[in-house]
């Protein structure tokens, strides 16, 4: 049973549709990041699993729930952090979590659920003297209670720094591993590629896509970036592509690579079923014809690949076919930013 089913969904405003037969699908148990511009539908579409508006046509379920006939039992199993919350005036960070708590018949201890999110500090504080990362964090530690089934944020990561960001990613990936389901929309995209195992994109009312970042990338025909660093006297002992087994296979693809921009990174020696014999190949020859392969430059002893992300390991097996030996590699793929603006400016 899917934790969110949206089957035919629209919504309309007058003459104005803000979403546009929404079919949508999100796994018990995924980390699924929602993506779009401004005014794409993004609020509207969260308004509309959470029951706080209905949709003109269209079915929702939530958790097994339909909307429409028990929306009290999807507020029930679902934690909340809407975007622009503003605590209430007179109460402390403490008494926000402890109302929260006896709200859901929970038995949280809320500083527990204080010192998760980092605001233990400023428990017994007025939440309104709050800085607006520590009230997003608050904000968060309510909608941990009871621990729901599934979580919707709505762009979590506002007014946070570096720090609180971070805790926030570290809490997505916790509560996705106790077996929540995790539906959240953003505009930091680089958060998003570091936490969803996939994302949706929206624009105009219309979902674009679904699929993990990886096929995003195959979609649009993305193509990322391998440096090969090159011994200068290359000709005696070919270089593997990686470590022994699989790791090999896996750092030259880039399926590591926590963020796009990021660098893969392999090297390591052992010597070749067929060493070449006699004269250096030329690596830039070598390379260029591959299936794949856009386009070969060579700086010094560093080439330069731009390819498709499933032809980078055809390029570190040529060339240790040819004799060359590789110092070092790395890799770096396609960011989510470059591939949201490729399919909602109509590139594809």
């Amino acid at each position: 049973m899917a934790a969110i089913q949206l089957s035919g969904v629209t919504k309309r405003y007058g003459d104005v549709a803000a979403l546009r037969g929404i079919d949508l699908t999100v796994e018990r148990g995924e980390v699924f990041g929602f993506l779009g511009p401004n005014g794409a539908g993004k609020s509207t579409t969260i308004d509309i699993l959470l029951r706080y508006t209905h949709p003109t046509d269209g079915r929702v379920e939530v958790l097994g729930h339909d909307v429409a006939t028990d929306p009290v039992a999807v507020r029930r199993e679902t934690g909340v952090l809407p975007e622009g919350f503003a605590p209430f005036e007179t109460m402390t960070g403490r008494q926000h979590v402890e109302y929260a708590i006896e709200a859901n018949a929970a038995d949280d201890d809320p500083d527990e659920l204080l010192e998760r999110v980092d605001v233990a500090h400023a428990a017994d504080r007025l939440a309104t003297g709050y800085s607006k990362g520590m009230a997003q964090r608050l904000t968060l530690a309510t909608a941990l209670v009871g621990e729901p089934d599934l979580l919707i944020l709505d762009e979590p990561s506002t007014g946070l720094d570096p720090h609180g960001v971070r805790t926030m990613r570290e809490i997505v990936r916790e509560e996705c591993d106790r077996g929540a389901t995790v539906f959240f929309s953003s505009h930091i995209l680089e958060q998003v590629e570091a936490v969803a195992d996939r994302v949706g994109i929206l624009s105009d009312g219309q979902l674009l896509t679904v699929d993990t970042i990886d096929g995003l990338r195959d979609g649009v025909g993305a193509t990322g970036e391998l440096t090969v660093t090159l011994e200068p006297d290359a000709g005696s002992l070919a270089e593997s592509t990686g470590s022994p087994g699989g790791t090999a296979t896996a750092e030259a693809t880039g399926s590591h690579s926590e963020t796009a921009g990021s660098s893969t990174r392999g090297s390591g020696q052992r010597t070749p079923a067929n060493p070449s014999q006699g004269s250096v190949a030329d690596p830039v020859a070598v390379v260029e014809s591959i299936d794949g392969v856009d386009a070969v430059s060579r700086r010094s002893d560093e080439l330069v690949v731009t390819c498709r992300r499933e032809a980078k390991l055809g390029v570190l097996d040529e060339l240790r076919d040819a004799g060359l030996v590789i110092r070092d590699f790395t890799t770096e793929e396609t960011s989510l930013e470059d591939l949201f603006v490729s399919y909602t400016e109509g590139d594809r």
